[in-house]
């Protein structure tokens, strides 16, 4: 019995190195991205405020540069800068993800660079000292990394993809699939005005012999869930998910600025 936790851990990292081949067909481009300014917040699981935050994205011709920060109250910060091409389909061209301070288990800096196929990961590991996990890896070209929001805003629901490919910072370099499927709609309401925004759910697919005895010793990450108000303008309203591989679900909301009362 000593063994089998070194085996199914063994096990699982064999396993994240598989992906599925099929379905590497990036999203087709319905509804173009431009100049945003976005303001969120960012909740825990009891409802407490953790964070505000800003997307503040650019556009250049086809190429779009986002960049989504989160302040944290206690010091932590997150922020994730991507850029990525909609000539047709939607194709990320770099992402740059920092994570650090108290709200996560320990610093990570991680860089996507889709044309060489180079992903560098910066992490500390358990005893703190800074490690660095440089790896070349095929990156398909449907790769979510920073755009699983605008994805969502552009699938069919009656043509959804089986799934997206992600690179997951586990702290080392891994590529998995994330499963998109829909859970119904929900109401909500803007201004005292009803309205419905579809329910994505996305499930990390580890895959192999992995995907099946990774949830037997909890190493199987939880679903996370989106909501998109669809229409003729596709808009994000609300998600629920980790931000880091053994992190809780934060509730990221969009919000609206607050003036203070006149006297």
């Amino acid at each position: 019995m000593k063994t089998a936790k070194p085996f199914c851990l063994a096990l699982i990292q064999a396993g994240l190195l598989w992906t599925c081949a099929a379905s590497a067909e990036p999203i087709v481009v319905q509804h173009t991205e431009g100049v945003v300014h976005g303001f969120l917040s960012l909740r825990s699981p009891e409802g407490n405020l953790l964070a505000d935050g800003d997307l503040i994205q650019t556009a250049e011709g086809d190429r779009v540069t986002s960049r989504l920060v989160f302040h944290f109250k206690d010091g932590s910060l997150q922020d994730e800068t991507f850029v990525f091409s909609q000539r047709g389909h939607f194709q990320l061209i770099s992402d740059h993800l920092v994570q650090k301070g108290p709200a996560f288990e320990s610093p990570l800096d991680m860089l996507i660079d889709v044309a060489s196929g180079h992903v560098t990961v910066r992490h500390k590991n358990d005893v703190g000292k800074e490690e660095v996990e440089d790896e070349h890896m095929d990156l398909p070209p449907d790769l979510a990394n920073g755009l699983i929001i605008t994805l969502l805003k552009n699938v069919r629901q009656d043509a959804l993809p089986s799934g997206v490919s992600f690179v997951a910072a586990t702290p080392k370099p891994r590529l998995v699939k994330i499963r998109i499927s829909v859970a119904g709609t929900d109401s909500f309401s803007i201004a005292g005005s009803a309205r419905k925004a579809t329910h994505y759910v996305l499930k990390v697919d580890i895959g192999g012999v992995a995907g099946w005895i990774a949830p037997l010793i909890g190493k199987q990450p939880p679903d996370s869930h989106v909501w998109i108000l669809e229409g003729e303008a596709p808009a994000f309203v609300r998600s629920q998910a980790p931000m880091s591989t053994k992190g809780p679900l934060w509730q990221t909301d969009l919000v609206s600025p607050v003036w203070p009362r006149e006297k």
